[in-house]
């Protein structure tokens, strides 16, 4: 796994703390990791933040599955 193979997406949790949501790839699957034990809150533009890591991540698993 590369640098570009991951990805970080800002949230909050219910209490309102900065957290993170990571994205990465794993033998050609996409792995998204929560705060651990809490709920990921995401402003309009942090969804929006997450779809592109979706989207970056299939593509880059795609290209593994391939290889």
């Amino acid at each position: 796994m590369t640098a570009q193979d991951e990805w970080s997406v800002t949230c909050r949790d219910l209490a309102g703390r900065k957290r993170a949501l990571t994205v990465f790839t794993n033998s050609g699957r996409v792995v998204v990791v929560a705060p651990p034990g809490e709920a990921a809150v995401l402003e309009p533009l942090d969804v929006g933040r997450l779809r592109a890591a979706l989207r970056d991540a299939v593509v880059s698993a795609g290209r593994e599955a391939g290889a």
